[in-house]
């Protein structure tokens, strides 16, 4: 019975509109919601996936103050390489992204931009440390993990890493689970229409829509769809 109903369900939505920038099938940052990035203005609805995020997310920092600037870029990406060789050692992975993260790696690391410090002939370079948040990891254990890896990077020159901000969180391919989460809502209208009786029926509306994410505890994320339900009599 309950298959069944899902399935009429979802045969009487509209198919999904294929998105400009399909930042779903990504790592995703948390803290950056596609709600922010495409001007939804829905509330969050109660119903939809609380699950574990995959990555707990703490943003680095190298700053470089050697008064030659070719010596202080040198030493900079010197301890970025030395960074990104001692990261599996140590249980972390290296990333860079706002909002979409990718690995940060040997082949790439060169790419990054060198920005003015606050300080005269000073430098600076922010990427990402992650580490797996899988049984037994919590957040605790998860920044001990990245702090201890963080002191662990070799010095070079003057060039110097510190964490910046606070400790978050990545789902990988968020929209992956969004037969899931379409599963759940649908259950939530079966039963909100059994509570009107046979007269009344509920319709669905933004379930077309991608799943959106944001962030619902130390280690928790929220995926939903910003849905709307409306009973109506049956015609």
């Amino acid at each position: 019975m309950r298959r069944a109903f899902v399935t009429a369900f979802l045969m009487l939505l509209p198919t999904p509109a294929l998105a400009q920038e399909d930042v779903g099938q990504g790592e995703i940052m948390v803290t950056a919601s596609r709600r922010e990035s495409d001007g939804y203005d829905e509330k969050i609805p109660l119903v939809g996936l609380r699950r574990r995020a995959d990555f707990a997310v703490q943003e680095v920092a190298i700053t470089g103050d050697t008064r030659d600037s070719t010596a202080r870029h040198n030493e900079m990406f010197a301890m970025i390489r030395g960074a990104i060789e001692l990261a599996g050692k140590r249980g972390v992975q290296l990333a860079i992204g706002d909002t979409v993260i990718e690995p940060l790696t040997l082949a790439n690391y060169r790419s990054l931009t060198l920005t003015k410090d606050s300080r005269p002939d000073s430098e600076r370079v922010t990427f990402l440390v992650k580490t797996p948040l899988g049984d037994g990891v919590d957040s605790k254990t998860a920044l001990d993990r990245i702090d201890g890896f963080v002191k662990a990077v070799p010095a070079v020159g003057r060039a110097l890493i510190e964490p910046t901000g606070d400790l978050t969180l990545s789902v990988v391919k968020p929209d992956q689970y969004r037969d899931e989460i379409v599963g759940l809502v649908a259950d939530d209208a079966r039963k909100m229409s059994q509570r009107f009786g046979a007269e009344y029926g509920v319709e669905a509306k933004g379930i077309d829509r991608q799943v959106e994410w944001s962030r619902a505890g130390l280690t928790d994320v929220f995926l939903y769809i910003p849905y709307q339900l409306t009973v109506v009599p049956k015609r």
